[in-house]
């Protein structure tokens, strides 16, 4: 009976982590998208620039900086330029989360970026109010329950086995 019980743990535990999935993936595509915005809006200005001088092509304006005499506007190239290789990088991953929901979670499992999905994992809450020391607890305790209430009624199931026994040996 107890492999009974611990099968019925395991599967309780696949059940509390399973619900986490969608949550997991909701809280990383609404940081993609946050990351996102961030990164539009720290291009803005070069943005603008772009758009006035390069007919809005980002890359021609780095290219513009790299090749000035100026060192700082070479050392903004690169600034830029990494501003740049950041944007087009989230804004792949928030095109990701924009498809179906089981796309979103082969994504998020095997192509998301690296970096994100650590963040996003720090800073991640447990949602329908579990964590793992309260899921620890909670196994832990069920276990202890069902252990002692199979216990008890195994002990209260004691005298009639040895009645039906002796019953058994008289006839």
């Amino acid at each position: 009976m107890l492999r009974s019980y611990l099968r019925l743990t395991l599967f309780t535990l696949g059940l509390l982590i399973g619900i986490q999935v969608p949550g997991f993936i909701e809280a990383y595509a609404q940081h993609v998208e946050a990351r996102r915005l961030e990164a539009q809006e720290g291009l803005q200005g070069f943005q603008d620039t772009a758009q006035r001088f390069f007919n809005g092509d980002l890359d021609a304006l780095v290219q513009h900086y790299r090749g000035s005499n100026d060192p700082v506007f070479q050392s903004d190239a690169q600034s830029v330029e990494q501003l740049l290789s950041r944007a087009r990088m989230l804004e792949r991953e928030w095109q990701a989360m924009q498809r179906p929901w089981y796309a979103r979670a082969v994504h998020v499992l095997l192509g998301a970026e690296r970096s994100l999905r650590a963040q996003v994992w720090s800073s991640y809450r447990f949602q329908v109010l579990l964590a793992p020391q309260a899921i620890a607890w909670g196994l832990s305790c069920a276990l202890l329950l069902a252990w002692l209430v199979e216990s008890l009624f195994l002990a209260a199931s004691f005298p009639l086995r040895s009645r039906a026994r002796r019953y058994k040996s008289y006839r």
